[in-house]
């Protein structure tokens, strides 16, 4: 029998297996090509889902956008829905706007109700936030509301109470203790750099000091005499305190003691002591005075000034040197009472004039009484004084021509 040679045999053999996998992979090619075309058939399905859901949540969009009327701008009436603003006359027509998208436009809405801001380098938004104050502290608008009652003015820029409170109480305190009851900020004194003829310079407030024409203490000269109406004095016993202001002696009285003089009643506030006299009598110094300071209801002041000659002892002054308080400054509280009655002399005729607060501000409008007689003091008396205060009198001021009345 006829052997065909090897060199044929394997050839046939290789072709013969590859017919057979070709027929067995042929149809596992096919279930993957149609599993691959089945895929990709979904996907196409799902994408025209999608974008068929994405349609018609824009159109919705859309239509809620159309039937709501667009915010009106602050102050100007709003448009109706559809309706274009009719231009101004004269006005170039503005080029047609571009249409806006509509995510945008849902975008700005969902902004606003929010409280965000777009963000000027990003698609997104910003939200704004506000850091909180910190607790106790006013805002910039509490600050803003308050600023008007701070400067003492309502906001119809009338005083307030405050204000009008605030000057009471300063108009008071400086009729209460015109000696020494001016601020510390710019210290006064009866000598050195801070002395009588500084006084004026030392603050805004004691220009007076230095540019009043109406200043006290003065010379009494060439006093017209005429029938004055006589002081009606109505002082009773009283609890009082004293206390050394670094200025002088004063003697803070309890309320309930007055005087009345042309229809006006002054209540007697406080008396204090000057070494020697500020005021002189045609041109006679004396050793001390007591001044006695009353305010009436409308704040105005009249001083009584009783001359105090060396002489016998005085029982009431040595009741208040008995009380004088061992640091200055401290108040002290004495147990025994006052009549002031036993400071007056017994002849109570006087000078008068129109004057001033004898120390810083020096304020002007001051009624003055000098009563005509001394009363005495004893020389330990004064050396009491003394030892406190040298001197602390201001000098003589100019009368400038003022009107001096003496009675009868």
């Amino acid at each position: 029998m006829f052997s065909p040679p090897v060199v044929l045999i394997r050839p046939l053999m290789a072709a013969s297996l590859g017919l057979l996998m070709g027929c067995l992979c042929a149809p596992a090619a096919a279930a993957d090509s149609q599993a691959h075309e089945s895929r990709a058939e979904g996907a196409k399905t799902k994408g025209v889902a999608q974008a068929d859901a994405t349609r018609d949540q824009a159109v919705e969009a859309k239509a809620k956008l159309a039937r709501e009327p667009a915010p009106a701008a602050e102050g100007k009436p709003a448009h109706k829905a559809g309706a274009a603003p009719e231009p101004k006359a004269g006005a170039p027509r503005a080029a047609k706007a571009a249409p806006r998208d509509v995510m945008d436009v849902l975008r700005e809405r969902l902004a606003e109700k929010l409280g965000a801001t777009p963000s000027p380098d990003t698609q997104g938004l910003r939200v704004a936030t506000r850091s909180p104050a910190p607790a106790g502290s006013a805002g910039p608008v509490a600050v803003a509301a308050l600023a008007p009652r701070a400067a003492g003015h309502s906001a119809g820029g009338s005083p307030s109470a405050a204000r009008l409170a605030a000057a009471h109480r300063q108009s008071a305190a400086a009729a209460a203790s015109p000696h020494g009851a001016t601020s510390d900020a710019a210290h006064w004194d009866y000598k050195g750099d801070a002395g009588p003829q500084s006084w004026g310079k030392l603050k805004p407030e004691f220009a007076q000091c230095a540019t009043g024409t109406r200043q006290s203490p003065i010379d009494i000269r060439d006093g017209i005499k005429v029938e004055l109406d006589a002081v009606r004095f109505d002082y009773k016993p009283s609890h009082f305190r004293v206390i050394d202001n670094g200025h002088t002696v004063q003697v803070n009285v309890a309320a309930g003691n007055s005087i009345e003089i042309i229809g006006r009643r002054y209540e007697l506030l406080q008396f204090h002591f000057h070494r020697p006299s500020e005021e002189r009598i045609n041109g006679r110094l004396f050793d001390m005075v007591a001044h006695l300071v009353h305010k009436d209801m409308e704040g105005r002041l009249a001083v009584i000034a009783v001359l105090l000659d060396r002489g016998s002892a005085h029982p009431l002054i040595q009741t208040v040197w008995n009380n004088l308080p061992l640091e200055k400054g401290e108040e002290l509280a004495a147990r025994a009472a006052l009549d002031l009655n036993a400071l007056l002399p017994a002849d109570r005729s006087y000078f008068t004039y129109m004057g001033s607060l004898t120390t810083p501000p020096c304020s002007e409008g001051v009624l003055w009484m000098v009563m005509k007689e001394p009363v005495t003091i004893s020389a330990e008396q004064i050396g009491i004084f003394s030892r406190l205060y040298p001197m602390n009198a201001r000098p003589v001021q100019s009368a400038s021509g003022r009107l001096i009345k003496e009675s009868n």
